[in-house]
Parts: C-alpha cells; sequence; structure tokens
C-alpha cells in the first residue's frame, strides 16, 4: 500500500512589501502513521535574509518535496497550507501557464524561477499530491504551529538543515496550558484523499527564464 503522508507549511515575512531588506521564514510539518498507528512528526524549516510571502510560501513546498524525496519511495501527500498563492497557484494556475508556453496574461509571472524548481521537485519525486488550502490564524493546530516555526526561522534568519524531530506536542502542551482547547486534525483516512490532477512539467533548465 502506498504510504499516506499529511503535510502543514507556513510562511512568514516580517515587514513584507516594504522597501529594503524583510527577512522571511517558511515551517513545515510533516506528519507519518506507522503500521501500528503511531503519528510520527518531524520539523522543517528555512529562511531567507531578504525576501516575501510568496516566495516563502513557494519555498515551503520546494524544501517539503526534496525532504520527502530522500525517503526513497513514493507517497499520496495532503500538502495544507493557509497561502491562497502556493495552492491556487498548484491547483489551477500553472495548468494555464504552461499550456501558453509560461506566459500570463497581463505580465510577467512572479517568481518564475521557483514555480519552475517546485514543478521539477514535485515531478521527480513522484508523489500523487492533494493540494489544500486552510483558513490561517482560525485555532487549527498544526497550521498555528506551522506558523510558529516560520516566524521563528525569519526572526533568527535559522534553517533546519532537513528533518528535524518535532516539538509539535510540547507546543500543544503549553498551548493547551494557556487556555486553547483545539485538537489537532486527525490523520487523513486513506479513502478521503483526492488527489489533484498531476502538475504540468517544467520547461527545460536550460529554457527557463
Amino acid at each position: 500500500m502506498t504510504a499516506v503522508v499529511a503535510v502543514y507549511a507556513d510562511e512568514s515575512c516580517l515587514g513584507n512589501g516594504r522597501e529594503g531588506d524583510n527577512p522571511g521564514g517558511a515551517g513545515v510539518l510533516i506528519e507519518a502513521r506507522r503500521a501500528s498507528g503511531e503519528i510520527v512528526r518531524r520539523d522543517l524549516w528555512v529562511s531567507e535574509r531578504s525576501t516575501t510571502n510568496n516566495r516563502m510560501a513557494l519555498r515551503s513546498a520546494i524544501e517539503t518535496f526534496r525532504a520527502l524525496s530522500t525517503r526513497g519511495r513514493s507517497a499520496r501527500v495532503v500538502f495544507t497550507s493557509d497561502s491562497r498563492y502556493l495552492i491556487d497557484g498548484l491547483r489551477d494556475w500553472v495548468h494555464g501557464w504552461a499550456a501558453r508556453g509560461w506566459v500570463r496574461r497581463g505580465g510577467a509571472i512572479e517568481n518564475l524561477a521557483l514555480w519552475h524548481e517546485l514543478l521539477a521537485t514535485v515531478r521527480a519525486g513522484g508523489q500523487a499530491v492533494q493540494w489544500r488550502w486552510v483558513r490561517g490564524h482560525d485555532g487549527h493546530p498544526q497550521n498555528e504551529y506551522v506558523n510558529h516555526l516560520a516566524t521563528a526561522a525569519a526572526a533568527s534568519l535559522g534553517d533546519s538543515d532537513g528533518l528535524q524531530p518535532s516539538g509539535f506536542e510540547a507546543w500543544l502542551a503549553a498551548r493547551r496550558e494557556a487556555g486553547h482547547r483545539e485538537d489537532p486534525e486527525p490523520f487523513p483516512d486513506d479513502d478521503a484523499i483526492r488527489p489533484d490532477r498531476p502538475l504540468p512539467l517544467p520547461p527545460p533548465a536550460t529554457a527557463r527564464r
């Protein structure tokens, strides 16, 4: 049976849109279920010294699928983010851009090189992915946790250097002590996963702009 992986990702940019260098971060929580039923969690975070929210949303997905590729086997992935830019882009926009030769009506495609890198990374891993949007800052524990990872990475300009044991359980316990009572989102049922259509191929590296 193909493995199932649940991913929660978020991004942060301190001073997004302002003049000058605006540091940003991306945070990722990856959940997998062992045969025993135990949920195993790993964390991932990266940062950039001068960036935007949209760049870091793309980085969150790139780093996720780069890390998953080290597992050496394909999986069905439910990837959850509160970034409309990322989720709408992957479910819809990239297909239109590819059909039009990687141009967008009304102007250049923002962060085109990162979009190409993301598509290449996902395609190389062979994962079947359901891209899922969730409302941010709405009491969703996994989403709140990756926001915590992203903002901490932006503030410290830190990098996890790959997957690390997760601090989610300790973070959740502290949150409950502070009066929050939301339960984590359950691990996805196999039958409920609906992978989106495969992503288009990016142009060859030598042809990318």
